[in-house]
């Protein structure tokens, strides 16, 4: 049976982007009312014209940052065999290490390698009648030497989860929605992703490309980024803002989703990493808070959606308002090898 998605679009622009990003302290949520009338305004503003903001007051703590930074450098440090021993390719779930070279991004080469975790589930194949990103829930791998980095990316899963959620719930606030809005959308077994990056210095070609222009296409991504910087926004001339790291703050995105479901009045942005000069490595960890992949996503009804814009349009590149879509889209063209592999005769 051939299952019908309806791609979701509309037409617009991005503002133009401030010379340093906000910063917004989430904590003032638990303030008094002026506090929380702050919070609401600055991240109404940085939502609704820059689509990115550093959060710090997250409740994350170092040692939990030290546990995961620590985890994953030990991670990359092993000898290649044993990364390459829990390979994505190995994966029909699309989970695991992508070597140096193997992901693109606008079909063009991103100079790093990372692992890929998402929560631990059983696999679910789907059946006739199921759509393909059912292959994208499933088992994770796991280097042997390293017991440690189970339990520590686990464990961020969790406390992000839970921090994404609350953040969502106040921007939905501070834009006049119900902060309930998309409960339902993340109800079950919500599709949390991270991904332990490393960026091992400038490619042998003399290219700069960490990881090339694009969007998120999901709802809110918290990155957390080491000293070396290299994160890029796109501002609305085309040039690139450079954001330099912040001692305990995630740097936040929203995703193309929120855009297409707010008719554009929040904002998702472009953004690249641009790679470190030479043999400099660089650490990042961004985790990606989204719904569960049968997730329908509605328009937000919001009091002031007749001041929307209208979202972005790219006809190459459409969003599907059934979350899972965009994801298998997502990771079938990032992972052209794990794809020919394992789904071949679905793509």
């Amino acid at each position: 049976m051939t299952q019908q998605y309806t791609p979701i679009s509309g037409t617009g622009s991005t503002q133009a982007l401030a010379d340093a990003l906000p910063v917004i302290d989430l904590s003032l949520a638990d303030g008094s009312p002026q506090d929380r009338r702050r919070l609401h305004d600055e991240l109404r503003d940085a939502a609704t014209g820059v689509g990115f903001f550093q959060l710090v007051g997250h409740g994350v703590t170092q040692e939990e940052t030290t546990a995961l930074t620590t985890a994953m450098r030990a991670f990359f440090a092993l000898p290649e065999a044993d990364r390459l021993a829990v390979s994505n390719l190995n994966s029909p779930h699309y989970r695991g290490y992508t070597r140096t070279g193997d992901e693109r991004t606008g079909g063009s080469q991103d100079w790093r390698d990372q692992l890929d975790i998402g929560a631990e589930l059983p696999p679910h194949v789907p059946g006739a009648d199921e759509p393909p990103y059912w292959w994208l829930e499933g088992p994770n791998q796991w280097p042997a030497a390293l017991p440690e980095l189970r339990t520590a990316a686990l464990g961020w899963i969790d406390h992000l989860g839970e921090v994404g959620r609350r953040l969502l719930h106040e921007l939905l606030i501070s834009i006049g929605a119900r902060p309930d809005f998309y409960d339902e959308a993340f109800a079950g077994h919500p599709h949390l992703r991270l991904k332990l990056v490393r960026y091992p210095g400038t490619a042998p070609d003399g290219a700069g490309q960490g990881v090339g222009a694009h969007k998120d296409y999901g709802f809110i991504t918290l990155l957390l980024q080491d000293t070396v910087g290299g994160l890029q926004v796109e501002r609305q001339d085309g040039s690139f803002l450079d954001v330099p790291p912040l001692d305990g703050a995630f740097v936040v995105n929203l995703g193309e989703l929120l855009e297409v479901a707010t008719d554009g009045y929040l904002k998702a942005t472009s953004h690249r990493v641009v790679s470190p000069p030479g043999a400099r490595e660089r650490f990042s960890v961004p985790f990606f808070y989204n719904p569960r992949l049968d997730a329908h996503i509605e328009p937000l009804d919001f009091p002031l959606a007749h001041h929307a814009p209208g979202a972005t349009e790219d006809p190459a590149n459409p969003l599907y308002a059934d979350f899972g879509m965009n994801e298998w889209k997502g990771y079938t063209r990032a992972h052209p090898e794990v794809t020919r592999r394992h789904h071949a005769a679905l793509v």
